[in-house]
């Protein structure tokens, strides 16, 4: 497990406080304390990171006490920050109306180690990261970090935009915090996105880091410095992914959104309103990681793919991780898979119950993964195929990414776009004639090329065609007028087969008889009613 530590300078604020305040603060109080609050005429207040405010002492504070703590720091900035020089420290005025000092807030900074290292295998990727959480969930302690270990361990050339000294610290000297990484400073907040263009064409920087994107201007020079090939590692406004993504002034950091107007064909076939929203463009962002509390994070490894499955409604789980525990990130190759196989077969060979492996199939299986796109066909049915056949498989949204179509075939004829632009592809296209699990498990087997042998081919699924052929003739003698057909028995999987069938042409379906004899009866009628 890692070790997380805390480094503070808690006596330098002391010596800046007070002697009424100070003298409560000298027993330790501090330790898990985030913010210390003092507003003129009231008593001042301390707030630990439990979420508990507490008041100490009994008096209340005077104008001389504010000006006590003022004279002993620099100046206040035009957004009313200032700091301790050599430590992480931050006091943040309020001012009446007349700009008179009337509260203060001490921020305390610390020196936090150790609460990267569960992305540590993402941060080593090289790929552009963008934090969100709430304030004060510790997203500023995890950029101070991430610079120490890119510029230390990975000998990178780093730069951070430090716009209120709150990750490098007030003082012209950096803090020892964020090892050798550069720092530079930005006079006023609106100067932040010139800082960062600047940074860019000045300092030859391979990574670059921002605490709070919170302007549009500023989303526009992140996705240049990304664009230039440059690493960045920035914080944003907002909570989750969702919130970025309806922000629309930050939503390009995640690739912008914008309204797309489907055809007939397309809309069906996602089963959506002909209007929808989709990204826009690439992300500026690789990876985006929610800060769900102070030990706990949500990853999203693919920004894309995230951003396109919440936009269209897809379920999208993000990787949990916790920073007192420790992650590799495990993407093997085929050569590492290999390998991998021939420990196996060594192993296999010094036992007395050997295996029997072909590495050359093993190989083959590996490189021939495929992407199947699908149109009319049921998502979830084949979903459920792949899983529970363990097919080298997976469905793809976009069809010039597709290596095989799979398409109802009552969509076969017509000069369909899509299947125009598979045949422009050279993509071989299969056909299902329902929506039932049979079927399409049966189609998509025979488009990855897995043959059953004659046994399998006489068992399951040719009863269950046959069945649902049977099926198929008795609801056409309904429609013609019959009123009550029964079927053959089958077992209850194949029966299931065959009420979803009959519920598809609005007819009622029952299960009748007991044991083997166990049958579907099919009667007219507009509802549908499925017993057993």
């Amino acid at each position: 497990m890692n070790e997380v530590k805390f480094h503070s300078d808690l006596d330098r604020l002391i010596e800046i406080l007070p002697p009424k305040i100070g003298r409560y603060l000298n027993n330790g109080k501090l330790n898990d304390v985030i913010e210390l609050v003092m507003d003129l005429g009231r008593v001042a207040e301390i707030r630990h990171a439990s979420g508990e405010t507490e008041f100490i002492g009994g008096d209340f504070i005077t104008e001389d006490d504010l000006n006590f703590i003022t004279q002993r720091i620099p100046e206040f900035t035009n957004d009313n920050r200032s700091g301790i020089a050599g430590t992480l420290h931050r006091i943040s005025a309020i001012r009446n109306r007349q700009g008179k000092v009337v509260g203060l807030t001490c921020r305390i900074g610390r020196v936090v180690t150790g609460t990267i290292e569960c992305i540590k295998d993402y941060v080593l990727t090289g790929k552009s990261i963008l934090f969100l959480g709430r304030p004060g969930v510790g997203k500023t302690t995890k950029l101070r970090e991430i610079s120490r270990l890119v510029a230390d361990d990975l000998k990178k050339r780093v730069v951070i935009v430090d716009t209120s000294n709150e990750i490098a610290g007030d003082g012209d000297t950096p803090h020892p915090a964020i090892g050798h990484a550069r720092r530079m400073q930005v006079s006023q907040p609106e100067y932040q996105k010139d800082i960062m263009i600047e940074a860019v064409e000045n300092h030859t920087p391979q990574v670059i880091v921002v605490d709070e994107i919170g302007t549009e201007a500023e989303a526009q020079a992140a996705r240049t410095i990304a664009e230039r090939g440059v690493m960045l590692i920035a914080t944003a406004h907002g909570n989750k992914l969702e919130n970025l993504i309806k922000n629309p002034i930050l939503s390009d950091l995640v690739g912008g959104i914008q309204s797309v107007t489907l055809g007939d064909d397309e809309a069906k076939r996602r089963s959506s309103q002909k209007t929808v929203l989709e990204r826009e463009k690439q992300p500026t962002f690789d990876i985006v990681i929610e800060i769900i509390d102070r030990n706990t994070l949500a990853v999203y490894k693919d920004t894309s793919e995230a951003v396109d499955c919440i936009l269209r409604g897809w379920p999208i789980r993000p990787e949990i991780r916790k920073v007192d525990q420790k992650y590799e990130e495990k993407k093997p190759s085929i050569i590492d898979k290999v390998n991998e196989l021939d420990e196996k077969i060594n192993l296999a060979n010094n036992n007395s119950m050997n295996f029997s492996f072909s590495r050359q199939q093993y190989v083959e299986q590996i490189k021939n993964y495929k992407k199947i796109y699908i149109y009319a066909v049921s998502k979830t049915i084949v979903d459920k195929v792949l899983e529970r056949l363990d097919l080298n498989a997976e469905i793809t949204k976009n069809i010039d990414d597709a290596d095989i179509v799979i398409a109802h075939k009552n969509f076969a004829k017509g000069g369909n776009k899509i299947l125009s632009a598979a045949n422009d592809y050279r993509l071989p296209v299969y056909y299902v004639r329902s929506n039932s699990m049979a079927q399409v498990q049966k189609v998509v087997k025979e488009s990855l090329g897995i043959k059953e042998s004659a046994e399998t081919l006489q068992g399951y699924y040719d009863d269950a065609e046959r069945a649902l052929d049977e099926a198929k003739k008795a609801i056409e003698k309904i429609q013609q007028g019959a009123v009550d057909i029964e079927l053959a028995p089958q077992n209850q999987q194949i029966r299931k087969l065959q009420h979803e069938l009959v519920e598809q042409h609005n007819l009622q379906s029952e299960s009748v008889g007991e044991g083997t004899t166990r049958r579907l009866r099919i009667v007219g009628g507009k509802d549908y009613r499925h017993v057993g």
